[in-house]
């Protein structure tokens, strides 16, 4: 698929900029790629504690999305000019589960001017992987921990490929919400944790195993914090040992309460989530084998920043030139996986963004490159059953871990599959975002154009548009020669003037 050029992409090395909207904090990184070297030019953090704010019904209280507002204006207000193919905000577990996040999201994103993504757990897992390889490299097998707020990740890797890597609901801000509500410790409230913590993580017992890794890296905030006492105490010299967490444990115990807990290295930000924190570095530690979890240059920003590196390097390619962005390996690996007919994805895909250069020339390349991925994956439902297989590909699209893609752009895929055919009123709702509209209707021309599973001419579909009056034109004799596709067509444009969202002619 030929790709209008985006002059914004050449300059690889000017600044990038990545948002972590986590469940404690968000953090803002803004760096450089000089020669292969990572720099960092500017970094800020805010303790949001966005995890706190779900309520018993998982929805997000209004006075959370106030804070989270608050800082994503302050981190707009530095990134004033900043080109938006140069910007990624990624938010993690709060808004994998917060029932409303869409109302968030739309109030986030006015106030950011940015997209932001809802990533998985998995895509979370390989990004920290992504930041702690390239920042710490190393041949060795290595196991990454990172504990957030409200999910913890664990990764097996070597080099910079991840081999296993897999997201835990349970986290700082959770467990410590939970056990000491009040800011209460009690040996019993410790106790408790750890089980709960250990019920958890103890399906990951067996991939995680110490035969398979030789060293352990702590990535993020809990394990900084940790470190910090610990160096500060001189308990260790910053590293993170099950005889250092007991005795951070007795801390606290000594202390009765977070309030009263003084500790050199420990941060105002980090007193009322520590208990949550403790509890799960030494239950990771006691059922890993771990007798020592080192603190880990690089985390989930960083991540961000260099598979956006990757992304503008793809982009940027000449012909003949290969350069990798995961999401293409992830289409490639899911067409296996689902067994799509190759042959026919490939003539949907390129008539579709045929259609679409005409509906939309001035595009941008990430709506271009949405529609080639939907095209390629809208069979892949065909795998559970051919009746309805639309409806199955939107389900797989919607639910499926697919390495460097968002949550967001995957139900985007999703969308596009579920719309390849059939009624428009199973859409109501979506045609105001006026980009999904022109991919769906290049998508079902497509569809329509190509139904014969055979050799089509794809420069053989004419259209012009008027706002959202659409019409194609097709030789005189066409329709003659053509008469299912013709008659398919015909019921196309009824189904679009009976929506009421444009209004599609046939001129032949």
């Amino acid at each position: 698929m030929n790709l209008l050029p985006n002059p914004v992409l050449h300059d690889l090395a000017a600044p990038l900029a990545a948002i972590d909207m986590g469940s404690n904090s968000f953090r803002l990184e803004i760096a450089q790629m000089a020669r292969g070297q990572y720099k960092r030019m500017e970094y800020l953090k805010e303790t949001v504690r966005l995890g706190a704010g779900l309520d018993s019904e998982g929805m997000l209280t209004e006075s959370a999305m106030l804070r989270g507002l608050d800082c994503l204006q302050r981190f707009a207000l530095r990134l004033q000019g900043f080109p938006a193919a140069r910007v990624r905000a990624v938010a993690t577990q709060t808004l994998r589960e917060a029932r409303n996040r869409n109302d968030f999201l739309a109030r986030a994103q006015e106030v950011l001017g940015y997209p932001i993504e809802v990533i998985s757990g998995r895509e979370e897992a390989r990004l920290i992987f992504a930041g702690v390889a390239r920042l710490q490299p190393s041949d060795e097998r290595r196991l990454v921990i990172d504990i957030g707020g409200r999910s913890t990740e664990m990764i097996l890797g070597r080099g910079r490929r991840p081999i296993s890597a897999e997201s835990f609901q349970v986290g700082s801000v959770s467990l410590s919400l939970r056990f000491f509500p009040e800011g209460q410790f009690t040996a019993e409230a410790f106790r408790a944790a750890q089980v709960a913590a250990g019920a958890e993580l103890e399906e990951a017992l067996t991939l995680f195993k110490p035969e398979l890794w030789k060293r352990a890296l702590g990535s993020s905030g809990t394990v900084g914090a940790v470190a910090q006492i610990l160096a500060a105490t001189g308990v260790t010299d910053g590293r993170i040992t099950p005889a250092a967490l007991r005795w951070c444990i007795e801390q606290c115990l000594l202390a009765g309460s977070m309030n009263r807990l003084d500790l050199p290295g420990l941060k105002e930000d980090r007193r009322a989530v520590v208990g949550g924190g403790l509890c799960i570095l030494y239950t990771l530690l006691t059922q890993f084998g771990i007798d020592e979890l080192v603190p880990a240059k690089g985390a989930l920003r960083q991540g961000v920043i260099f598979d956006l590196v990757e992304r503008l390097e793809a982009a940027e390619a000449i012909d003949g030139e290969t350069r990798l962005d995961m999401r293409e390996a992830s289409v490639a690996a899911l067409q296996k996986r689902f067994a799509v007919d190759l042959p026919q994805a490939e003539r949907v895909q390129t008539i579709a963004a045929n259609i679409y250069r005409q509906l939309q020339p001035r595009a941008p390349r990430e709506r271009q490159r949405e529609l080639d991925w939907a095209a390629a994956l809208h069979e892949i439902g065909m795998m559970v059953s051919h009746h309805d297989h639309h409806r199955h590909s939107a389900y797989l699209l919607a639910h499926v871990d697919a390495a460097g893609f968002s949550q967001s752009q995957l139900k985007r895929l999703g969308d596009l599959a579920l719309g390849q055919r059939g009624g428009l009123r199973k859409l109501d709702g979506l045609f105001a975002d006026e980009s999904l509209l022109w991919q769906l209707l290049s998508l079902r021309l497509a569809v329509i154009k190509s139904h014969a599973r055979e050799a089509v001419d794809s420069e053989a579909v004419h259209l012009t548009r008027q706002s959202r009056r659409v019409t194609l034109s097709m030789p005189k004799a066409w329709p003659q020669l053509n008469p299912r596709t013709a008659f398919l067509l015909q019921e196309e444009a009824a189904a679009w003037s009976r929506s009421g969202v444009l209004d599609m002619r046939l001129a032949w």
